[in-house]
Parts: C-alpha cells; sequence; structure tokens
C-alpha cells in the first residue's frame, strides 16, 4: 500500500508542475493567469505569447499525464491505481500545490494519460482535432470532436469498457473545470476592460 501512495502523491505533484506559469514568468510575462483568458495552459500561452511558447506547455503537460501512469506501469499497480495515478496528475494539474491551487483544465494532462492507456485511439482523436483546426480555426469544436472521436474510437475497437468510460469522464471534468473557472475569467475581463477605459 505504500507504493501505491507513493506513486499516487508523486503523480500529482508531477501533475502540479504549473507549466504554463513558469514559462511565461521565464519570458517576462508575469503571471499567465491574469493574462487573456486567465488559463494556465497551452492555449491561452500560445495566444498571449507565442505558439512556440504554447507548444512547450503543452508537450511538457502532455508529458506529465504519461508519465504519471508509465510509472504506476512500472510499479506494476493494479488496473483501478492506474487509472487514478492519471486522474491524480490531471487533478495536480487543475489544482497545483505549487501555484495556490489555481490550475489549468486539464486537456494535455488527459490526453497524456490517454496516450498510454489508449494509444491508437488518441493518435486518432488527435490528427482529427489538427486537422478540423487546420481548416476551421475554431479550438473549441475541434477539440470536442477530437476528444469525442478517441472515446468512440475507443468503444469501436473494443477497449476495456471501464478505459471507455474513464476517458468519457476525462473529459467531462474538462468541462467542468472550464464552467469552475468562469467567474474568474469574467472577472479578469471586467478588470481588463475597465483598464482600458480609464487608459
Amino acid at each position: 500500500m505504500s507504493e501505491v501512495l507513493v506513486v499516487l502523491l508523486g503523480a500529482y505533484l508531477l501533475g502540479s508542475i504549473p507549466t504554463a506559469l513558469i514559462v511565461s514568468r521565464l519570458l517576462g510575462r508575469g503571471d499567465i493567469r491574469v493574462l487573456g483568458d486567465g488559463n494556465m495552459g497551452a492555449r491561452n500561452v500560445a495566444r498571449e505569447i507565442g505558439w512556440g511558447a504554447g507548444a512547450a506547455v503543452g508537450a511538457v503537460d502532455f508529458t506529465k499525464g504519461a508519465l504519471a501512469v508509465g510509472a504506476a506501469g512500472q510499479a506494476a499497480l493494479s488496473e483501478p491505481w492506474l487509472l487514478a495515478a492519471g486522474v491524480a496528475a490531471v487533478i495536480g494539474h487543475d489544482f497545483p500545490i505549487w501555484a495556490g491551487l489555481r490550475g489549468g483544465q486539464g486537456m494535455a494532462t488527459s490526453l497524456g494519460v490517454l496516450a498510454i492507456l489508449l494509444p491508437v485511439s488518441t493518435l486518432v482523436g488527435l490528427l482529427a482535432f489538427g486537422s478540423l483546426y487546420l481548416v476551421t480555426r475554431g479550438f473549441d469544436v475541434s477539440a470536442a470532436i477530437g476528444l469525442g472521436l478517441i472515446v468512440l474510437t475507443s468503444w469501436r475497437l473494443e477497449a476495456p469498457t471501464l478505459w471507455v468510460i474513464y476517458g468519457a469522464l476525462l473529459f467531462v471534468s474538462i468541462g467542468g473545470k472550464k464552467a469552475l473557472d468562469r467567474p474568474r475569467r469574467e472577472l479578469l475581463r471586467a478588470l481588463a476592460e475597465g483598464n482600458r477605459s480609464q487608459a
């Protein structure tokens, strides 16, 4: 049981690394959580700082999820604990101890988790997401379709039912975190508009 706790704690602490915040501060832009839409994630970094910085943040956040599940696998933990490690990494990203529990929405970290558990389905979803975004430039719709395809493809490929449900719940949690963050984003937007009107 002690090994399980070490892996889960490690997954949470790994997920808690505030990649977007670190990058924004290293590049002299301050706290990414008061820029743009206030989200501590790759998309906001890309819009406010640049696509290179956003891609780097996305890659690291993706890797956090993959490493958490990979470590649980290396420790030969049973399936429920393997899935729990992925959840711990996502919770760490969403509520990071290193950043006052004010984190991102967990999309890249969730994709990293599923890339280990459902690699083929995740690849299909990411390709669909990327292709649709290049054509439409609509991030939210492209992401929703891509994420939905991961779940649908995993079901069609007869992945374990628990894993399919797990993937769906991870994506539902992204929407939940987005809704939870909405009041703070609206406050930041109102403050920014107030500052512009006074300038």
